[in-house]
């Protein structure tokens, strides 16, 4: 579908992501980013998505000056409370029913940089999704496929737990974990990808 006519570096070890650039057609390097993710004292869902995403490109863009960088940050949301992603079973079991019959909000925080063109462009994106009033039997079942252990909020709507969701609001690739119709935007306003003609 794309043409990746700059070098293109992804700041993840997540499989969705991965796969959302595959699927494009994108020609990219993963490199993972290694930095504390750990949640600041009084630090908002918004700040947090949006300065994870920022240390992760950085991170990243000190080995690949020329490069561009896309790295990205994702967190459920349960009114004020963060859920990241289950320590064991019995954690994704009680963020479960924390979720069951109620709407949740997903947010994506993304960067877009690069260091030789002076670029670093920061977005976040919000979807809502309301779970079905499951019981905790569904939960345990689900929580035993061992589905939600590497996931925030111990699901994914890609996969198995698309059982739980009754409806969302928003864009579904944001909570799959990369809000992509805004990233691609980032990625072709900066020249970064273009359309593969039908001649090439």
């Amino acid at each position: 579908m794309f043409v990746t006519l700059k070098p293109l570096v992804l700041a993840s070890t997540s499989p969705r992501r991965r796969a959302y650039f595959e699927d494009l057609g994108l020609d990219f390097t993963v490199c993972p980013a290694d930095i504390d993710e750990q949640l600041r004292t009084d630090e908002d869902p918004d700040h947090l998505v949006l300065r994870l995403a920022r240390e992760k490109a950085l991170a990243v863009r000190h080995l690949f000056p020329a490069s561009w960088i896309v790295a990205a940050d994702t967190v459920v949301c349960a009114g004020d409370e963060i859920l990241g992603k289950p320590r064991d079973p019995d954690e994704a079991v009680s963020m479960l029913m924390t979720l069951a019959g109620r709407e949740h909000t997903v947010r994506t925080g993304f960067c877009v940089t690069c260091a030789t063109e002076g670029v670093l462009v920061r977005r976040s994106v919000i979807s809502s999704v309301w779970f079905s009033d499951f019981d905790e039997d569904v939960a345990r079942a689900y929580a035993a496929t061992g589905e939600p252990l590497d996931k925030a909020g111990a699901y994914g709507i890609q996969g198995k737990g698309a059982l739980l969701v009754e409806r969302i609001s928003g864009s579904y690739s944001n909570i799959v974990g990369l809000p992509l119709c805004e990233v691609l935007r980032e990625l072709l306003h900066n020249k970064v990808v273009a359309p593969l003609s039908r001649d090439g």
